[in-house]
């Protein structure tokens, strides 16, 4: 029986090894080559961080090419970011150790955004910040701060669910997402909604992405001050199933009709930074299905389709892509979380330009990226693209190499569903070993 116990241990172990070995050596190349058609790149980057929780190490910095011109790091984590008309850069920020905690224990994290000055004396610093106590550093932050033609800001809240207007540090205007969903007794205690980005489209009208019910709203400002919803991009479907949107305690049927508001998971699956490209069209990245897709507004029946979706860059499938934007001269600049990579492709699909990034990132801009805030419209997809075929993720592994990345973020980008699922079998092995053994010591 020992020898029997040996010899599981040892499959496992050997599994384990070979996994790793053999992964190791067919992983992408994640060298930084010159750009393929030899143009002059500046990207602004939001580094989430990398340490457990992806909540240390955060950064804005400047890309020129491939080499990093500059670099801010005094938050725990940084999401959107853009650079305004001024040369200051506005970032949505989560950072801890604040006195100020209102309701909360002190210390707390703040979570706001903040106006970088590049230029200062003795390197880039926080010129200024708004931002305000929450109970939790996990899934309360604010991912996304507009600048508004006529000053102030409008920006995501994921602690309360809402979106908001900041004009002189005071909230003018809000839209809650209470009055469209289903709402749980304290959303600050809880992932609810995840809003997570916000994009003016027009004049009082806002792009909204709300992640964990799988939609797009419109929202107005309406002339007394007050709000609505005017369209739904992946509105809810009579009878359509739920289980995306319910999951980790997420959306849920308080009112007790039996349905909450979920958009179909094939459309979009939990994603992120959409970007209108003009009336009828849309660029998202949907993470949950691994891909970007464009969605156009079917002009009969008004329903939002697919029209043009990636789902591999550089020969390698993406993996929780968190944001897409569609560049003036028709390319697409997508950030690729869990591959620790920022990679443009071009209108056929074919990658012009790659940066592998050391921390988790959440979001990229082209620098400069005059289209911000205003109603211009954008370059359509022509071709090209992925038609989804290759390798796709299994859901629950999928979610798993996820929760790798949160607890080890300094793991290997290679180390996906199938390093995943084989690690699973190798661990199996190893305890069936020690449960073997422990038998024959206990004399069962």
């Amino acid at each position: 029986m020992r020898t029997r116990a040996v010899e599981l241990v040892l499959v496992g172990v050997l599994l384990f090894g070979l996994t790793v070995a053999g992964s190791a050596l067919v992983a992408p190349d994640r060298s930084t080559p010159a750009a393929a058609d030899g143009a002059e790149r500046t990207t602004l980057v939001g580094s989430q961080g990398g340490g457990p929780g992806w909540h240390e190490y955060g950064s804005v910095y400047l890309l020129n090419g491939t080499d990093v011109e500059w670099r801010e790091d005094s938050a725990d984590s940084y999401f959107d970011v853009q650079r305004l008309p001024d040369g200051r850069v506005l970032a949505g920020f989560m950072d801890g150790g604040y006195a100020d905690c209102g309701p909360y224990e002190s210390p707390c994290a703040h979570t706001g955004f903040r106006l970088l000055d590049p230029d200062a004396e003795g390197g880039p610093t926080v010129a200024e910040e708004y931002g305000f106590p929450v109970r939790t550093e996990t899934n309360s932050e604010i991912h996304d701060a507009e600048p508004l033609p006529g000053g102030g800001f409008a920006m995501t809240d994921m602690d309360h669910e809402r979106i908001l207007i900041v004009e002189d540090g005071a909230v003018t205007w809000t839209w809650n997402a209470s009055t469209l969903y289903d709402a749980p007794a304290d959303p600050t205690r809880t992932d609810w909604l995840h809003i997570n980005d916000i994009d003016r489209i027009g004049d009082g009208r806002f792009l909204v992405s709300v992640r964990n019910a799988n939609q797009l709203v419109i929202v107005e400002r309406t002339d007394d001050g007050g709000s609505e919803v005017v369209e739904i991009v992946n509105a809810d479907e009579a009878g359509s199933s739920d289980a995306s949107c319910t999951g980790n305690g997420q959306l849920r049927d308080t009112d007790g009709d039996g349905d909450v508001r979920c958009g179909d998971p094939s459309i979009l699956d939990h994603q992120h930074n959409p970007q209108w490209l003009g009336d009828g069209a849309v660029l998202v990245a949907d993470s949950d299905n691994d891909r970007v897709v464009e969605l156009h507004r079917n002009a009969s029946s008004g329903e939002w389709e697919i029209a043009w979706v990636v789902t591999h860059a550089d020969g390698q499938s993406l993996r929780w892509p968190r944001d897409a934007d569609r560049l003036e001269n028709g390319h697409t600049l997508i950030t690729d979380t869990l591959n620790k990579r920022i990679v443009e492709l071009d209108e056929n699909g074919s990658a012009v330009w790659t940066y592998p990034t050391e921390r988790i990132p959440y979001e990229a801009d082209r620098v400069p990226r005059e289209f911000q805030g205003t109603e211009r419209d954008l370059p359509l997809a022509t071709g090209g693209g992925s038609d989804g075929a290759g390798e796709s993720g299994v859901p629950v592994l999928s979610t798993l190499v996820v929760g790798v990345r949160a607890v080890a973020p300094w793991a290997p980008v290679w180390f996906s569903e199938a390093q995943v699922g084989l690690t699973l079998v190798s661990l199996a092995f190893v305890l069936a070993g020690g449960a073997v053994s422990l038998r024959r010591r206990l004399g069962i």
